[in-house]
């Protein structure tokens, strides 16, 4: 027999996990000394401690090990549990992608600040437009809080333009606006360029959106996960010429191609001059 110590280091546990594990009922001592209290293992328990350590690592609570371990969940159900834990180690990868795509898009704006000038910025009058769409919000206006937003709608919308017949005519234009409910909450409008008549069957919304008159316009190339840099720009040229931003930009996707670093975006953000 082994020791709880000696059980311990062959096992590559600490002597207070194998505590818990036997307060618990997970894996008890196979004799316990009436007079000293001392634990006593045997070799064979080695097997039952590393399926709990192996059943651990896959994400399965102690109260769930214990009923595997002690037949209680039937193969069908074992095998449920672990596609569901599949399904949740995905996801927890994707999330991690999405977060590293972010940190590389701010890596970026810092490291491309200062690189744009001021004549990439253009003032134009930005006519107005027809467009269908629909809305969502956000929690925030950063991009890492639009796109998860934004790019769905746009798959909706597509699908629910084909299913109504209504031709896309130009490009798509985002825009957004506080949302009512506050809290920098945004609400997020996914529109595509259309000629058609709104309609009570449309489930959809189609809206005229005004011109703006006065627009201080720049164009990202890129992924709009990597927008910062050229937004940046563009509030430095703002603050530079004295003029005042009366809203959230509006963004006119003018390519959008499956490779999202190839996208061709132009930002128009209207402005005063006080």
């Amino acid at each position: 027999m082994f020791t709880i110590g000696d059980f311990a280091k062959h096992g590559r546990v600490s002597v207070r996990m194998l505590h818990h594990y036997d307060a618990i009922g997970l894996l008890r001592p196979a004799r316990v000394d009436p007079a000293s209290g001392y634990r006593f293992y045997e070799a064979g328990q080695l097997s039952r401690l590393h399926r709990v350590i192996a059943l651990k690592d896959l994400g399965f609570s102690l109260e769930q090990v214990r009923s595997i371990l002690d037949e209680q969940v039937s193969t069908e159900q074992l095998r449920g549990m672990l596609r569901l834990r599949r399904a949740e180690l995905e996801e927890t990868m994707a999330a991690a992608a999405r977060r590293l795509t972010h940190v590389e898009a701010r890596l970026r704006s810092i490291e491309s600040e200062g690189r744009m000038t001021a004549d990439d910025v253009v003032v134009k009058r930005i006519p107005a437009v027809r467009v269908a769409e629909l809305t969502g919000t956000a929690a925030g206006f950063d991009p890492e809080q639009i796109g998860p937003v934004i790019g769905p709608l746009y798959d909706e919308l597509c699908r629910r333009l084909e299913t109504a017949g209504v031709a896309v005519t130009g490009p798509g234009v985002a825009y957004y606006e506080d949302a009512p409910e506050g809290d920098g909450a945004i609400t997020v409008h996914a529109g595509l360029t259309v000629t058609a008549d709104p309609a009570a069957s449309h489930d959809f919304t189609i809206v005229d959106l005004p011109a703006i008159g006065r627009a201080a316009t720049i164009v990202h190339h890129g992924s709009m996960d990597d927008i910062l840099s050229t937004a940046q720009t563009l509030a430095r040229w703002i603050d530079a010429t004295g003029a005042r931003s009366t809203g959230y930009s509006r963004e006119l996707y003018l390519e959008c191609p499956e490779d999202h670093a190839k996208w061709v975006t132009e930002v128009q953000e209207p402005i005063a001059q006080d």
